[in-house]
């Protein structure tokens, strides 16, 4: 697609949007000279009905909020392109991945799931990822997540899901969490979650951010090409930051400190122009391979293991532009599973095809009727003709005599396509009515086993921790019970060192064997290392401080797309040692350790007995150092007063990095010791360091 093309299917996106400009008017265009008095019979005398402009204005206000999304309530969005890297057409018909020159406009939408709009966004959750694409077959929505796997097999169980999941009814307690009794009396008389709850007990479920958490598709969907030949695919997107996630205490940590936490990385990364970036894989199964696993492919509580079949990368997803305002796109862009294009269909998936009749069903309540994908950021690019009138809020004013299929006085107009048109996948079908699920579909254990094997040691200790928390705020001790007698099912230790950590018995004997089957591709500790762009870091500093010092950390990690802010007691600015002056980026109390990536103390005699003197700046860096984040502290830094203070083989190491803590102690912030404190700060954490005695 030239530019000129995609220029125009911009505008076409674009063609709603207003700016504030002229005078103040009303909805009907009227100019208004006053919007801060009602019209009064006298200066204190009653309010007087006929004042249209104030009826208006507070009428407005009265009907601004609609419903909130069931699930997926709270959100952030942006815009964006995705291009694909090769010709896909002997695979699909969809002219979007038709070719590099293709650029096709999205909206993509993160969200959490099970709390209100107004929680907070580190929740232990799983994370919505919804891409919809304006291509010009009409639109296509991606509608995932950032696990590929799913808690149900059947969509009749989703209402008893989300009401296990979400607050119990008869307090409205908790927000937003899922360690609580009724979600896990539920899981634990339902064996099916068991492979999902082991994801979402693991790091996957507390993101860094959303530019470093992958996106799956969950269920197995169709390609179809042009001659009608399908083959069964899986959808992943791979950030390119790689996959990277916060430590539960961080995580609660932050809900306090900036509840809007992964929603403002978003809009900020995107504003300084450094442009979230994930690529689009797929996994491919020709249709006589359907029954050659050991599981169902239409099975949404299970993965295919990259190892039988892999990744094959097939466009890259770039996100370049933040909303103008959220209500009207990130809260009202509807997304629906059953919005597919020529060249993609469905399978038999029972979850799939409870969520092609369920997301239509909520948008129609919750966006006030049929005529919602008429709203402009669900509106496609591609031209739209029916005989689809009336309803509330149609925008469309349709004209002609003819509202109807066959018709000969409007022409015959509109008239059925002989090409580009969605052709359902053509398969035989039959067998009787009944309730029954597949016993293919009755394996609920091996693939939670798999998942768990796959883990690295640190992974697995924040995995038992997560079992433990969740598990300990049930008062039932009969639900804590069951879903550790179901866990004996996954590994006999996990179950083991959970049941000791929430006081139940432990199983004796191990229920089913460990069978040994691992995929590392399930395993953060095999993702992508090494970027330091967005990354947060903090120097502290204080009056005394060394400007160069300052400056020799700052200016090459700025360099390298880091974020640096410089941190005191008070804003302001602090006296440097050469008499100059440095401005704070933020203050102390202000701030946490939780909100950066990585901590610094720069040299200056004075300033580190100014830091030692402060316990806000004393527990920030052990707060960082408790959480495995990256430290750096320069000439008399590493004097910082920390009560405990750190080992003391960090503070006089025999040379300036130690491996297995990941803190750098150094002379000065030579290019040698910024050189090393950036290569930690992209590994993102030193899980080998030993946090369990640090009280912060």
């Amino acid at each position: 697609m030239n530019d000129e093309t995609r220029d125009a299917k911009d505008r076409r996106l674009d063609a709603d949007r207003t700016d504030s400009e002229g005078p103040l008017t009303t909805d009907t265009g009227v100019r208004v000279e006053d919007t801060d008095n009602s019209l009064t019979a006298g200066a204190r005398g009653p309010t007087l009905l006929e004042d249209f402009h104030a009826r208006e204005k507070i009428t407005h206000f009265d009907h601004e909020r609609i419903p909130e999304r069931v699930v997926h309530a709270r959100g952030a969005g942006a815009y964006g392109r995705f291009r694909p890297y090769e010709d896909l057409s002997d695979l699909t018909a969809a002219h979007f991945l038709s070719g590099p020159d293709v650029v096709t406009p999205v909206f993509v939408r993160f969200s959490t799931v099970a709390g209100s709009r107004g929680s907070a966004d580190t929740v232990r959750d799983v994370r919505g990822f919804a891409v919809k694409f304006y291509t010009e077959q009409g639109n296509y929505d991606l509608v995932g997540n950032n696990m590929p796997v799913f808690f149900i097999q059947d969509g009749i169980k989703f209402p008893d899901f989300v009401h296990a999941v979400k607050p119990e009814p008869h307090n409205e307690i908790p927000q937003a969490q899922s360690a609580h009794d009724t979600l896990w009396d539920f899981v634990g008389l339902q064996p099916e979650t068991t492979h999902m709850m082991m994801w979402l007990m693991s790091d996957r479920a507390i993101p860094r951010s959303y530019r470093t958490m992958q996106g799956f598709g969950v269920h197995t969907f169709r390609f179809v090409n042009a001659r009608g030949e399908g083959v069964f695919v899986k959808f992943h997107w791979k950030p390119m930051l790689g996959t990277h996630s916060l430590v539960w205490d961080e995580a609660q940590r932050i809900q306090g400190k900036d509840p809007d936490f992964n929603r403002r990385d978003l809009w900020e990364s995107i504003e300084r122009g450094q442009y979230p970036e994930w690529e689009l894989g797929v996994q491919l199964v020709p249709e006589e391979d359907e029954h050659a696993f050991d599981f169902d492919l239409l099975d949404a509580t299970k993965i295919i293991p990259e190892e039988e079949v892999p990744v094959r990368p097939i466009g890259r997803l770039t996100l370049d532009r933040n909303p103008d305002n959220f209500f009207a796109e990130t809260e009202q862009v509807a997304f629906h599973t059953a919005n597919v294009v020529p060249g993609i269909d469905f399978t038999n998936d029972p979850l799939l095809q409870a969520r092609n009749f369920s997301y239509l069903d909520t948008q129609l309540l919750r966006l006030g009727g049929s005529n919602f994908q008429q709203i402009p950021v669900n509106r496609p690019v591609a031209p739209v003709d029916n005989n689809q009138r009336d309803g509330f809020a149609q925008h469309r004013v349709h004209r002609g005599g003819t509202s109807y299929f066959p018709n000969s006085l409007g022409g015959g107009c509109p008239a059925m396509a002989d090409e580009g048109v969605h052709r359902h996948y053509t398969e035989k079908v039959e067998g009787r009515k009944i309730r029954e699920r597949a016993e293919s579909f009755k394996d609920h254990y091996s693939q939670a086993t798999l998942f768990y094997n796959s883990l690295a040691s640190w992974e697995r200790e924040h995995l038992v921790a997560a079992f433990r928390f969740e598990l300990g705020k049930c008062e039932e001790l009969a639900v804590r019970q069951r879903v550790v007698t179901n866990l004996d099912n996954v590994d006999h230790g996990l179950a083991s060192a959970v049941a000791e950590g929430v006081g139940v018995e432990a199983p004796e004997e191990e229920t089913t064997p460990n069978h040994g089957r691992s995929s590392p591709a399930l395993s953060q500790a095999e993702t992508t290392f090494g970027s330091v762009v967005g990354r947060q870091v903090a120097i502290l500093v204080a009056d005394g401080v060394d400007a160069a010092s300052v400056e020799g950390l700052r200016e090459p990690l700025i360099a390298e797309g880091a974020i640096v802010e410089l941190l005191a007691a008070t804003d302001g600015a602090v006296r440097t040692t050469d008499g100059g002056a440095l401005t704070v980026d933020r203050a102390l109390p202000t701030m946490s350790s939780v909100l950066y990536d990585a901590v610094a103390v720069p040299d200056g005699a004075d300033a580190v007995a100014v830091l030692s003197d402060d316990g806000l700046a004393r527990h920030f860096v052990l707060e960082a150092y408790k959480h495995h984040k990256p430290l750096v502290l320069v000439g008399a830094g590493a004097g910082l007063a920390i009560a405990p203070p750190l080992p003391e083989r960090v503070v006089t190491p025999a040379r300036r990095t130690r491996e297995e803590l990941g803190v750098i102690v150094a002379p000065e912030s030579d290019d040698i010791c910024v050189a090393e404190f950036t290569r930690l700060i992209g590994l993102h954490r030193n899980w080998d360091r030993p946090t369990g005695a640090i009280p912060a």
